[in-house]
């Protein structure tokens, strides 16, 4: 919470990785695809505060992927107060092999399991 009792700026960021995480960590695992889980970074946030959020009002995150190439893709939010959109933000994800230490190329599974969620967005 912020000093005027709105979500801190910070905490949008966590609120969208929540979602991310439950969709490439546990949707992912609950179609048989774990290689998520390996490792993916963030290359890149960009976000969009367009409204003050209440502390502790429930919100709605809604999350496409708005990019897709050969070793990253963007994932896409907007986030809903009240069914108000309140900011949009985009995130670029490497999947990385931490054992080796370098980042690697999506599998053909992976990018099977992306592919519906492509486009989208308002």
């Amino acid at each position: 919470m912020d000093a005027y009792g709105h979500v801190n700026n910070a905490r949008f960021l966590t609120l969208y990785e929540e979602a991310r995480v439950a969709m490439f960590f546990v949707g992912a695992r609950e179609r048989g695809l774990g290689s998520f889980e390996e490792g993916i970074v963030i290359a890149r946030h960009e976000i969009d505060y367009l409204k003050p959020v209440d502390f502790g009002d429930p919100v709605r995150v809604e999350m496409w992927i708005s990019e897709l190439r050969a070793a990253a893709f963007t994932v896409s939010y907007e986030l809903f107060d009240d069914g108000v959109l309140a900011s949009r933000a985009k995130s670029v994800c490497v999947p990385y092999n931490l054992a080796a230490g370098h980042p690697r190329r999506l599998t053909p599974e992976e990018k099977e399991f992306l592919l519906p969620y492509a486009g989208g967005g308002s």
